[in-house]
């Protein structure tokens, strides 16, 4: 919890070690200091008792994991490895299923899989992963979530992680989505970071099932972000995330949020509401 109230971190990556390359690690010492030695046994697996005491002692009652399938960029982190933290106690720990349309076909088929096994939802990582988020394979994906009541997470904003592609950064695209899929829940992980702060802001203002997720963005910065924006009517769309182990401290980040002077309505929102909104998930 947090200025006692529950706390959802709606971001979170915990791959297995072996399969990360270089310059994860240097991006998770540049941004964070997870201990790492503490929360993996030897072989590079995260122990499930020791991670979910980590995220206790920083006051997270429910964490979302992210797998991803971007092996131009960050690897393969198959969902899989992340069933033994979620078995351990699944109401702290759920996770989201990843798709890429360059190695999942057909496309529905995994995600039934991913559902089947828990998932709560979809994490599209089209930066990473190399495609257009309108791209026509991904159509009946949306359909299913849409008729399911499951989010669809977008990578929204630049990554410098080698092999990204930032064309495809843009939120532009997805507004077209929203329309299409008037009742799929779209949720903009890093608030449209780097160029489109005002496109994803616009988007969450105007669509009332578009929400911004705040991972990777510093709290104390938002106000420069999404300046020209009424920010405490954006705030009510915000989902707390930090794209952990990118990320000095969660409970840091969320106490940075108290500071911005919002009331405890707007607050909760951002802390657990909306979360309970978007994802099938109690807190």
């Amino acid at each position: 919890m947090v200025g006692g109230m529950p706390l959802v971190d709606a971001h979170v990556h915990l791959p297995r070690l072996r399969e990360l390359k270089l310059f994860w690690f240097e991006w998770a010492r540049k941004y964070g200091e997870p201990p790492l030695s503490r929360l993996y046994d030897g072989d590079g697996r995260p122990i499930p008792q020791a991670v979910e005491a980590f995220f206790a002692d920083e006051g997270v009652d429910v964490v979302l994991l992210l797998p991803e399938y971007s092996p131009r960029t960050v690897g393969i982190h198959p969902y899989e490895d992340l069933l033994p933290v979620v078995a351990h106690n699944p109401r702290r720990f759920r996770f989201l299923a990843n798709l890429n349309p360059h190695l999942h076909y057909p496309l529905v088929e995994h995600l039934e899989h991913q559902l089947e096994a828990g998932a709560v939802g979809l994490k599209l990582h089209p930066v990473h992963g190399g495609f257009p988020v309108d791209h026509p394979e991904l159509f009946p994906i949306y359909w299913v979530l849409q008729e399911r009541g499951l989010p669809v997470v977008f990578h929204t904003g630049v990554s410098a992680f080698p092999g990204s592609v930032n064309a495809y950064a843009t939120p532009e695209p997805i507004e077209a989505l929203a329309q299409t899929f008037p009742d799929l829940k779209i949720v903009l992980a890093h608030g449209g970071r780097g160029w489109w702060y005002g496109v994803a802001a616009s988007l969450a203002l105007m669509y009332p099932n578009v929400w911004i997720e705040l991972s990777g963005l510093a709290p104390a910065k938002l106000p420069e972000y999404y300046r020209g924006y009424d920010l405490k009517r954006l705030a009510r769309k915000f989902i707390f995330g930090t794209d952990w182990p990118g990320v000095p401290g969660i409970q840091r980040n969320a106490r940075a949020l108290l500071d911005l002077g919002w009331d405890r309505e707007t607050l909760e929102r951002i802390f657990w509401r909306n979360a309970l909104e978007v994802y099938p998930i109690e807190v």
